[in-house]
């Protein structure tokens, strides 16, 4: 799980983009600990990258690219399993990177 500052650095998405993302596109809720504070899964970690994409390249608003990756995830059902590897190893890349960048990994 990432802290919404970790996703800053790991994304380069502004919070409060974050927070507004959470209101319009659907499905879009990252978990919350006891204090309020969102906790982020690496499907977030993977939808804000893929929000991001839709709407800085393609020029989607943030509603259309919500509707856009509803539509996506119907189609993946068919490619379920190469999917769930592509997920594990990204997770494990974005692991690394924030290892990286505190210094934990030379």
């Amino acid at each position: 799980m990432y802290t919404i500052g970790q996703i800053e650095e790991l994304t380069g998405v502004k919070a409060h983009v974050l927070r507004y993302w959470e209101e319009v596109v659907p499905g879009f809720t990252p978990q919350k600990d006891m204090s309020g504070r969102r906790l982020y899964s690496q499907k977030e970690v993977e939808l804000i990258f893929r929000l991001k994409y839709l709407i800085n390249e393609k020029k989607f608003t943030a509603e259309g690219a919500g509707q856009q990756i509803l539509e996506e995830a119907k189609s993946v059902q068919d490619n379920a399993e190469i999917i769930q590897l592509i997920h594990k190893t990204r997770e494990e890349l974005s692991e690394l990177f924030l290892e990286l960048k505190q210094g934990k990994i030379k």
